[in-house]
């Protein structure tokens, strides 16, 4: 496999939207995370923050710091965040993120016709 194939979402349910995404997510997971276990690692909708990735809680915070640089004001990652009690944040897995990102994207997008 190669690291292009890794970025695929296995999921034939994905829109381009969600495609894309989970392509942008995963990439800036393996920025974060640096280790070089995930960096061939296949980073999926239901790849898990803590069992599968994980993830620290510093690497988490830079985590939502680069979606902020990469989504801006549209996806307001924090707020998403503190909606969860501790045992669901834990236990959140990338796809959850990838839908809030989908979700707020698309709650930004003109109207059709406007």
């Amino acid at each position: 496999m190669t690291m292009q194939d890794t970025r695929r979402p296995a999921d034939p349910a994905l829109d381009a939207l969600d495609t894309r995404i989970l392509g942008e997510v995963a990439e800036m997971l393996r920025e974060v995370i640096g280790e070089e276990y995930v960096v061939d690692m296949e980073i999926t909708m239901d790849t898990s923050f803590n069992e599968d990735l994980e993830l620290e809680s510093i690497e988490f915070v830079t985590l939502a710091d680069r979606m902020r640089v990469t989504y801006g004001d549209m996806v307001d990652f924090v707020g998403f965040l503190a909606e969860m009690d501790v045992d669901r944040v834990i236990n959140m897995r990338v796809g959850e993120v990838v839908r809030f990102i989908a979700d707020s994207l698309r709650a930004h997008e003109p109207a059709p016709g406007a």
